[in-house]
């Protein structure tokens, strides 16, 4: 059981207020919410606050998503993790290696060139000074940042964050199944979760009890992330999700409701080291200690938006905190780790 439970609502508190935190703090042992609790404003025009059940732009932590629909083919046969993308998607990429494949795509070992390349670029919206953001809504309209690219390095040769390696598993999944990647998940991962207050939405139609993400400035002033982000997230990222949502995912991710309990093995795999002891699985950042795995975790960052989600094996805990501004989840993260000892 978990110590200390007493004094985490007052930790929480504290590093909320310290770091000026906007969102969802969600915390669950085995079957139990220890922790959940909302702060900041949705909508600060209308000084609107974020609720339990309010849906957040998620970023990157997405890429789960992908990687499970991307098992689900494999499951049924559509697809092997050693299928090369030349032999299961039918667009070209002239300059692309042909030894690419699904596995090398899901864990960012694949060295395609990416549209945004997160170790040399600082501003993710510097991105749409060419392309307006408005024009990108489906995927295939992110082919033209990359699909003419060279290579960044040989496939499986190292880890290279990757954007576009998850916009060419979207594209994968919409040729297998005929359907809109997002409509894909939204049947096949959304529904099978039984999530009921999450989406990929348009940034100028947000429903009801949608989150707007917010950028500070240094002068004390703010913008909204409507002319940062692409008008619509893909399978690299920007779903919006409540923390109740979230939490249903990883339960039904671990109770085998998404895949079997070998593809789920196959998912959770730590595959390729990114440094010390923090690996990446199919999807999903694993982290170890001595040797061990301490933690499954997801993370998301985009303008506007920060996300931090982790399960710890060992313990039974459950931690989802997304949020409607940039930072705050890591921190608040950290707290909770070093308040139970984790």
């Amino acid at each position: 059981m978990l110590k200390n439970r007493m004094d985490i609502g007052q930790i929480v508190s504290i590093q909320a207020k310290e770091v000026g935190f906007s969102g969802v703090v969600l915390l669950k042992e085995e079957n139990e919410i220890i922790l959940q609790e909302a702060f900041g404003l949705a909508d600060r025009s209308n000084n609107l606050s974020n609720t339990l059940e309010t849906r957040f732009g998620i970023a990157s932590g997405c890429k789960l998503f992908t990687a499970i629909a991307i098992c689900q083919l494999v499951e049924k046969g559509m697809l092997s993790f050693d299928t090369k993308l030349s032999d299961c998607l039918d667009i070209e990429f002239p300059h692309f290696n042909q030894d690419i494949t699904i596995h090398h795509l899901l864990t960012h070992t694949s060295g395609m060139p990416d549209y945004f390349d997160e170790a040399v670029m600082d501003d993710f919206s510097d991105l749409w000074k060419a392309v307006p953001m408005y024009t990108i809504k489906r995927l295939s309209d992110f082919l033209p940042l990359f699909q003419h690219h060279s290579m960044m390095f040989k496939p499986g040769e190292r880890f290279h964050y990757n954007n576009a390696g998850f916009i060419v598993l979207g594209l994968v999944i919409e040729q297998h199944t005929g359907l809109e990647f997002t409509e894909y998940i939204e049947l096949n991962v959304f529904k099978s979760a039984n999530l009921t207050d999450s989406g990929y939405f348009e940034l100028d139609q947000l429903p009801a009890n949608t989150a707007i993400g917010y950028i500070d400035r240094k002068n004390g002033t703010w913008t909204t992330n409507i002319y940062s982000l692409p008008i619509k997230g893909g399978s690299d990222g920007g779903a919006f999700i409540s923390a109740l949502d979230m939490m249903k995912v990883w339960e039904a991710l671990f109770s085998y409701q998404l895949l079997s309990e070998k593809m789920t093995a196959a998912l959770l795999t730590p595959y390729i080291c990114e440094e010390d002891e923090e690996y990446y699985g199919y999807g999903i950042w694993i982290t170890k200690r001595d040797g061990d795995i301490f933690k499954y975790h997801l993370m998301g960052y985009d303008p506007g938006v920060s996300f931090h989600s982790s399960v710890y094996p060992n313990n039974g805990i459950k931690l989802v905190i997304p949020s409607n501004k940039g930072k705050g989840p890591y921190a608040i993260t950290c707290e909770i780790e070093k308040a139970l000892s984790l």
